[in-house]
């Protein structure tokens, strides 16, 4: 129901995916220690996700993967996440057209390369958004 746009309003609760990134830092291009504040341009360009069977996946560039309101969520109107609304783990970006807000999040790997998207091989903008 959210393709293009957001459908209905959903109170999300989940993690920053900012914050998950400064627990578990990916490799900075410089070899130095991550610094989300002063050296953003030192990470990967993309971040591509995916669910468990492969069947979904989708690619972002690491500015909008990062933005304050871009969550890895648990909790739906205050419930724990159930299988239809993508348990145990999802991704919310409202910076993006709902196709970026990936169900079922299971792998996540940052690159250089712009990774594949589902939507965008059919047709949709790759940044679907912001």
């Amino acid at each position: 129901r959210c393709i293009e746009g957001w459908s209905m309003v959903v109170k999300w609760t989940g993690a920053r995916l900012a914050d998950v990134v400064r627990r578990v830092p990916p490799p900075t291009r410089s070899g130095r220690p991550l610094d989300l504040d002063n050296r953003f341009s030192d990470l990967p360009q993309y971040l591509g996700m995916s669910t468990p069977d492969r069947g979904y996946y989708v690619g972002l560039d690491t500015a909008s993967a990062l933005h304050s309101q871009t969550l890895l969520v648990y909790e739906m109107n205050d419930r724990p996440l159930t299988w239809r609304q993508g348990s145990p783990l999802r991704l919310a970006i409202p910076v993006k057209y709902g196709i970026k807000n990936i169900k079922r999040l299971s792998t996540m790997r940052y690159t250089d390369v712009r990774p594949p998207d589902f939507w965008a091989e059919r047709g949709y903008d790759w940044y679907a958004g912001f």
